[in-house]
């Protein structure tokens, strides 16, 4: 029996794709910088102009969500949905005009069953509390050990736009 010999022709299917790859990185490094292409494309102000208003920018691409939430707290009783929705009124205030992606409830108890409960009845109310900034959010419930019931940690990934 002959060991098989080797073929070059077995190697044409690396060779294409290493090339590809090739190919696609000197397209990508030829690319140049939009952002630099934009700031450069603007006008700069003289010194002794007085600033106008600017106007906001045009959105393009698709939405992103923020890497880092916006942690919040609240204390009410469970049970108390005016209390709860009057502190999540308060708590998302400085944050009025966004939208949340997804919200994070740590619902504080020493039993795991109260604190995960006490974080849903917190995110059943976040649409009522403010129903713009919540209108699609996705929302998860969790429990976190604590001795204080009534207490949830709240923790919003707002998209970037």
């Amino acid at each position: 029996m002959r060991a098989p010999r080797f073929n070059p022709l077995h190697l044409a299917g690396w060779l294409f794709a290493d090339m590809l790859l090739v190919l696609a990185l000197v397209a990508m490094g030829d690319q140049g910088d939009p952002l630099a292409s934009e700031a450069a494309a603007k006008p700069s102000a003289s010194p002794s102009a007085k600033p106008k208003p600017s106007k906001p920018a045009k959105r393009t691409g698709p939405r992103a969500v923020m890497n880092k939430p916006v942690k919040v707290a609240i204390d009410a009783a469970p049970g108390d949905k005016d209390r709860i929705t009057q502190r999540l009124r308060a708590v998302t205030a400085p944050h009025r005009g966004r939208q949340a992606a997804f919200v994070l409830t740590f619902g504080r108890h020493a039993d795991p069953g109260a604190g995960g409960d006490y974080a849903h009845e917190v995110n059943s109310l976040l649409k009522k509390a403010r129903p713009d900034m919540f209108k699609d959010a996705t929302t998860r419930d969790f429990w976190k050990g604590g001795a204080s019931a009534g207490h949830a940690d709240i923790e919003i990934y707002f998209y970037t736009y």
